[in-house]
């Protein structure tokens, strides 16, 4: 291995007293980092609900400083085709964007299911008629 390469990798250049106190000063940003999720709840910020229930909260767009816009397009870069499709958005600590879709009422689900289950029937009386 080439001397200079050598140096280069480790930097034996720098001080004894740099060498020991550099690991140690990374080691205890690594234990204070890892425990306290206090720390990482200051630095990022709490999660920020921007729609409730299915209703725009004008308030917290204000306060983000995001425009109905820009939500627009983060929910259809996620898949959805309007804000009318969505039950919850929330703007997470690192900045990106969680969208909970709109449940169907249960009687609705419960019809489309029945529904589903009768044209399966059909189908089997249609064949049997046919045998």
């Amino acid at each position: 291995m080439d001397a200079s390469l050598l140096r280069a990798l480790f930097h034996l250049d720098v001080p004894v007293l740099e060498k020991i106190i550099r690991p140690i000063l990374v080691y205890l940003f690594l234990i204070v980092g890892l425990r306290l999720a206090e720390l990482d709840r200051l630095i990022e910020g709490d999660a920020v609900v921007l729609i409730e229930n299915g209703q725009l909260r004008k308030d917290c767009l204000k306060q983000e400083l995001i425009t109905v816009a820009e939500l627009e397009e983060a929910a259809h870069k996620q898949g959805f085709e309007s804000l009318d499709s969505i039950d919850r958005a929330v703007l997470e600590p690192g900045g990106s964007f969680s969208f909970f879709k709109k449940q169907p009422p249960l009687d609705d689900t419960r019809h489309q299911e029945l529904l589903r289950r009768l044209d399966a029937l059909t189908q089997d009386v249609a064949k049997l008629r046919r045998t």
